[in-house]
Parts: C-alpha cells; sequence; structure tokens
C-alpha cells in the first residue's frame, strides 16, 4: 500500500516529470483513520509508521498494524466516556508517541482534535477551553501541565473528562490503563469528508489566537506537501521538527508522510541540542528533514556532522537568511529547499522536488492551488511588483485543504474570503520565472520617504554581521519620511551592546542596503517578545517604540 495516496488524488506531469496539477478525490465519507491507517494496516500490517524515541534512551516502533489496534482501543475507550462525534477534545501532548494514536482514534469518533502546546499558561488554556467549548483533555504529567489544566478548568467551572498519558495524576484518570484495558474490536462510526477534524489556534502575532478549523479532507492536501516538497520516501523515515500543539506536526510528522508510504521519526526532547539531533538522524537513518529557520541557524552555528543517510532538507515558519542557507550547504551537500503556508492552509509556495531552488525564494506555488498576487485595488499585480499572496478557487470551485472556518468568527471568515478570494496577509513580489519573494506581512510593511520596504530584507542583511543573534526590523513615525527603519537587536555572547556597536550595524547593513532602506535606529535588548510558538511580535516592538 507504498502508493496510496494515488488512490484520493489525480495528478498531471509535464514531459520532465515535474507535477503540474493535483486534483483531489475522496469519497464522501472520506475519514483518514479508516481509508489510509486501516487500509495501510490490512494489506501491510507490518509496514513501519512511527520511529519514537526519547531523551531517557526509551525507543518504540509502531507498525501500522499496531497503530490500528491501539488506536481502536483508544476509540473505544473514548467512546465509553462519552466521547462522540463533534466532541472537542484537547490535547497537549509534547511529543509523546500516544499523540499518534489519539489523533488516529478521534478521527475514527468523528470528534475535533484540538492539538494545544504544553507551554500555555492557565490563562492561555481558559481563553482556548472557553472559546472552543472543550469536553474533554488529555495531557502530558511533566511541566506541571496537569496542575495548569487543572487551575484553568477550575476558573472556567467546568468538568470535563481528564486524562494524563504514562503516570498517575490526582484528578485525571490514565489514558494508558485505560486504552489497555478497551476492547480491540471498535464498530466505526459514520462521518463526511467535510465534517470539522481539527481546529488549531493562530499564534496571536497580531491579537488573540483565532480558532481555525479544518474538515476530514485536509490531510489529503498534505499529499503535495510530503511528495513533491518533502520528497519522503515509501519506507523511507521522514524527520520534522515540531511539537504536537503546532500545526507543523500535521505538515511534517502524520498525514502526507503515511500517504506516501514514509514513517515519520519522533524524537521526544525538551530543550534543542543541536548535536541530539544530527545524532538521531544518524542512528536512524532519517531519509528527508525539515525545521524551522531557527533550528538551521543553530546547526551551522554549532558545526555538522556528516549525514550520509539524509537525502532531502526543508525548511518554513519564517523565512530563511541567505546566510544560513549557504553554510548548511556547504558543510552538508544539501540545498534547502524553502516552503510557505499558515495554519489555515497547506503549503501554498515552494521549491519544489524536480526544480532547481532558488536561494532565499519561496519558490512556485504549489500545483494544488491557483496562487495570484493582488493589490489593495483588487488588480493583479505585475512581474517585480509587490501584492498580497491570495487563493483563487479552482473552476470547479475547490480550495483542498484551506479552512473551513474561523470557530464562532463568520464575520472574520467573511473577510479574509472577500472578493471571492482568500486574503493571506502575506505581501510578495514574482519574478519573470515565476519564483515568488516574500516581502513581509502587510501589516509589518514599512512605508518610508514614499518608499515600502520589507523588514526581512533588512533583517537578512543585518543577520550576516557575527555579532547578531536575532534581529526584528520595524517603521516607527518620523515626521519627515512617514516611517524610519529601527532594527531591534539581540546580540551574541561576547558582544555588548553600545553605541560603537550601534554605529558598526548600522554602517554593516546600510554599506549593502539601498539608501531608503537604511537602518536608522538600533535598539539593543536582552530578549525579543515572542508568541508562544516563538514567533516575534513585531506589533509589540513597534507599540513599544511608539511610547
Amino acid at each position: 500500500m507504498s502508493c496510496i495516496y494515488k488512490k484520493f488524488c489525480r495528478e498531471t506531469f509535464d514531459e520532465s516529470g515535474n507535477l503540474l496539477d493535483l486534483k483531489l478525490e475522496y469519497p464522501e465519507d472520506f475519514n483518514f483513520g479508516y481509508h489510509v491507517v486501516d487500509a495501510i494496516a490490512e494489506e501491510t500490517p507490518d509496514k513501519r509508521a512511527i520511529v519514537w524515541c526519547n531523551t531517557e534512551n526509551e525507543e518504540r516502533i509502531f507498525t501500522f498494524g499496531e497503530l490500528k489496534t491501539l488506536s481502536d482501543k483508544a476509540a473505544n475507550m473514548f467512546s465509553a466516556s462519552g466521547i462522540g462525534k463533534g466532541d472537542r477534545v484537547m490535547v497537549l501532548l509534547k511529543r509523546h508517541w500516544e499523540y499518534w494514536v489519539i489523533t488516529v482514534a478521534l478521527h475514527k469518533l468523528g470528534a475535533v482534535l484540538i492539538p494545544a502546546t504544553h507551554m500555555l499558561l492557565p490563562e492561555d488554556l481558559v481563553y482556548r477551553i472557553r472559546s472552543a467549548g472543550v469536553c474533554a483533555i488529555v495531557c502530558t504529567p511533566q511541566n506541571d501541565v496537569p496542575e495548569k489544566v487543572a487551575k484553568a478548568v477550575a476558573e472556567c467551572g467546568i468538568s470535563p473528562k481528564l486524562w494524563t498519558v504514562q503516570k498517575d495524576v490526582e484528578g485525571f484518570a490514565n489514558f494508558n490503563r485505560e486504552m489497555e484495558a478497551a476492547s480491540e474490536v471498535f464498530a466505526g462510526v459514520k462521518t463526511n469528508a467535510h465534517d470539522p477534524m481539527a481546529l488549531y489556534f493562530t499564534s496571536g502575532t497580531t491579537g488573540q489566537p483565532k480558532g481555525v478549523i479544518h474538515d476530514f479532507t485536509y490531510p489529503l492536501a498534505h499529499i503535495v506537501t510530503a511528495k513533491y516538497w518533502q520528497c519522503a520516501e515509501d519506507d523511507g523515515l521522514h524527520f520534522s521538527v515540531a511539537e504536537t500543539g503546532w500545526a507543523k506536526t500535521s505538515w511534517g510528522k502524520i498525514y502526507g508522510q503515511w500517504l506516501v508510504g514514509s514513517a515519520v521519526m519522533v524524537y521526544d526532547f525538551d530543550n534543542f541540542d543541536p548535536k541530539a539531533l544530527t545524532h538521531i538522524i544518524n542512528t536512524y537513518g532519517v531519509t528527508t528533514f525539515c525545521a524551522p529557520p531557527t533550528v538551521y541557524r543553530y546547526l551551522v552555528r554549532k558545526g555538522l556532522p556528516d549525514m550520509p543517510g539524509l537525502h532531502h532538507a526543508v525548511t518554513a515558519g519564517e523565512m530563511l537568511a541567505p546566510e544560513v542557507f549557504r553554510k548548511f550547504r556547504e558543510r552538508t551537500g544539501l540545498t534547502l529547499y524553502e516552503g510557505y503556508g499558515q495554519t489555515e492552509t497547506t503549503l501554498l509556495l515552494a521549491n519544489f522536488k524536480g526544480r532547481t531552488p532558488v536561494e532565499g525564494s519561496m519558490g512556485t506555488a504549489s500545483p494544488l492551488y491557483r496562487i495570484e498576487l493582488r493589490q489593495k485595488d483588487g488588480t493583479s499585480a505585475q512581474v517585480g511588483e509587490i501584492g498580497e499572496i491570495v487563493i483563487v478557487p479552482g473552476e470547479d470551485g475547490s480550495t483542498g485543504g484551506v479552512f473551513s472556518g474561523y470557530l464562532d468568527n463568520e464575520a472574520q471568515y467573511r473577510y479574509v474570503w472577500r472578493d471571492g478570494v482568500y486574503h493571506t496577509g502575506d505581501a510578495a513580489w514574482q519574478d519573470e520565472n515565476g519564483n515568488f519573494w516574500f516581502h513581509g506581512r502587510f501589516d509589518d510593511i514599512i512605508k518610508t520617504g514614499g518608499f515600502r520596504v520589507g523588514p526581512f530584507e533588512v533583517e537578512n542583511i543585518l543577520m550576516e554581521h557575527p555579532a547578531v543573534l536575532e534581529c526584528s526590523v520595524i517603521g516607527v513615525p518620523d515626521p519627515l519620511r512617514g516611517q524610519s527603519i529601527k532594527a531591534v537587536v539581540m546580540l551574541n555572547s561576547g558582544y555588548t551592546g553600545d553605541r560603537q556597536m550601534e554605529n558598526e550595524l548600522r554602517n554593516f547593513a546600510n554599506s549593502r542596503l539601498a539608501e531608503y532602506k537604511w537602518i536608522r535606529m538600533v535598539e539593543f535588548v536582552t530578549e525579543m517578545p515572542k508568541t508562544i510558538s516563538g514567533k516575534i511580535r513585531r506589533n509589540e516592538l513597534r507599540s513599544r517604540s511608539e511610547k
């Protein structure tokens, strides 16, 4: 069943074998748990699904046959506790193997999976529990998460069913023990392909997190993600560095990978260690790898060992500085393939398999979507002009993988779908070869002296200075220019944020930038304001600078 993905799509290729178009095809009752996991388990029960290990040197390898059995048992356990179709269940499971069993089980039940990071504070949990109407929570016993969950539940004044995994915690049932006691025979639940399947909360870079609802067709849209961007291989082992609380897990640790026949590597850790990460890659024979730019920055700065089994590496989540792109290639021989998408979508733009990646570019449009750049008046941006990235529905109205709604916010959903297209809010420009180049969030674009400057193009230059660990570029009010460009910089250890360093950084960057992009001010900080997912909150930096 290595090519099971072919049952759910129709591909069109050019003369060179490059994918030109992909149309999703699925039954009305499509459910990833039944049509993919169980189907693979029936034909090839011994095929690897998950290779899991942790920092305590524990290891488990799960086959699809075992995953079917465990998910059926978990589904029976949840059902016996009153959880059924449409019920919303929050999971805070870090990188514990139980996440995959629970996810498949909830899909089979038709319940709505709500992944959340263990780093959330009680007030974050209260917001999510109340917003989503959560009826059950499964969490890790680590990092004081049960205590935070209990506090949040008490503040909400509700009594959801509570489980922890692996260990007994007062006030929580033990998921593992209850699952093991459940029957392996699961009757199944009838679901519809357009029923809600998962609910992700955005990282909230510009306001309160929004609840993003995806239906049961969402996993199929990740065929392109896994096969044509990550190049996940049949019987290979794909490793995406992501915690299960984020949508990146859906991108790289379950759906597309299993659809194309690849097992997923799961390394259960708390603190990022570049040496440990590369050790995992080599020890387990990881064939394809995906990580955010932050991970690659640390990898190249700490030094990279040989990774002979690694065939392909990709990155997404933030834009990648050219310096990191070049150093990774020099040290590994592998070119990083960038990609772009949102919590509301799957992969929209990427440097795809079969095409030479262009350094610094987000690549070309996914064959699954019709992507355009639109200006504020709705007209199409010309080559070289900046416009907003929008998704235009196909001739049949299809927008496979695009979210089906915002939680209890129909007005916001209509707003992002205004004028018949989905507005990403991200700005880019396109070159004559069809490559897209990121320019920034529309809210982040700096208008200075009549020119428009994307923060990333200035940050790229600053990141090449050895003193700079992290930086963010913002526009601040200027009576002469409208806005001036300010760099907020976090320095590497051993460097001092004084006037001399300020002048050094300004001269370093400005000598490499057009005059209208010049940095006028530099502020040194010891910590960047970030969302819970690690993205820098530029809006907070702007507010702070305007006071």
